[in-house]
């Protein structure tokens, strides 16, 4: 008997294929396939990946996730708010597997963490969790950081301003707020620099594209100003330092829920799981460029250091 095919669909903000140098999305796609192998999956044999990126621009998001549902899809796996969002415009039938929001009942995906009650469920990113941990490091980082430049689109600022507004305060910091337009990454590191600002968190990392990514490590460094970022890709590219959600086990344990709607389960059904694996990772040749110690300590707690 021919094996039973099934199509997947994988939509993604923030990703570029075309730039290699950044181990996204491959990295998270392998995971996501090794999640599925773990299950017994072969791809070609038992189903089929149908990619659709949005390469940082969350406007083209509606029409992708269009042409995913037109395709006929079992299942659209989703990355970020605005993938969601998107894709939950297009089909209120096809199940969604989110590997990474924000606040999912906040934005109205779900009914409840624990009865998700529609055709959504998947993994809840927990960022409003990371806005104290970002600034902590920071400070560990730099010495002698006061005053602190939060980077980031207006969404971000919008989903994060109270948590990183009570962090800012409760570790004495000043701050300054730079509303990030991704098309002119260069205008926003300059504010931060002419606010006197000793250092910056950048968050809203499914907004950007991996060329993004790349020019925003390139003008920190030129600029001098040490950065610390949400996901370990900017890392990659020569930043500072990054905390977050591990992404690739995101993307490994949402094969789980891939797997149970294959064989029948409703996500309406499906609890909503929060991530379980965080990564701290430092990149110590952009530490020496900027003048930076890091202490043995602090090394001691990174999960990678990259030379």
């Amino acid at each position: 008997m021919a094996p039973h095919r099934r199509r997947a669909g994988v939509e993604t903000a923030g990703a570029d294929r075309g730039l290699r140098a950044s181990p996204t999305p491959e990295l998270y796609l392998n995971a996501f396939r090794r999640g599925l192998g773990e299950r017994g999956y072969a791809e070609g044999r038992d189903y089929v990946l149908v990619y659709s990126f949005g390469d940082g621009d969350s406007r083209r998001l509606p029409k992708l996730a269009a042409v995913l549902v037109a395709a006929g899809v079992s299942v659209i796996l989703t990355e970020g708010q605005y993938a969601t969002q998107a894709a939950r415009s297009a089909t209120k039938t096809i199940p969604i597997v989110m590997t990474t929001s924000p606040d999912p009942v906040r934005a109205g995906f779900v009914d409840s963490l624990a009865r998700p009650g529609g055709n959504v469920t998947g993994l809840a990113s927990q960022p409003h969790e990371l806005s104290g941990k970002l600034l902590e490091l920071l400070k560990e980082i730099v010495p002698g950081l006061a005053r602190v430049a939060l980077i980031m689109p207006r969404s971000a600022w919008e989903l994060f301003r109270a948590e990183m507004t009570e962090a800012v305060r409760t570790l004495g910091l000043d701050m300054v707020h730079i509303e990030l337009a991704l098309s002119d990454i260069d205008a926003a590191v300059r504010q931060a620099v002419l606010e006197k600002a000793q250092g910056a968190v950048v968050r809203g990392r499914p907004l950007f594209s991996a060329v993004q990514v790349k020019f925003m490590v390139e003008r920190a460094a030129a600029h001098r100003l040490p950065a610390i970022y949400e996901a370990r890709d900017f890392v990659e590219f020569g930043g500072l330092a990054s905390y977050g959600v591990d992404a690739p086990d995101t993307y490994r344990r949402a094969a789980t829920y891939v797997d149970k709607i294959l064989k029948g389960a409703k996500p309406a059904e499906l609890p909503i799981e929060q991530p379980t694996k965080f990564e701290f990772v430092i990149n110590m040749k952009a530490a020496k460029a900027l003048g930076l110690t890091i202490s043995p300590t602090l090394l001691a707690r990174a999960h990678d250091v990259i030379e």
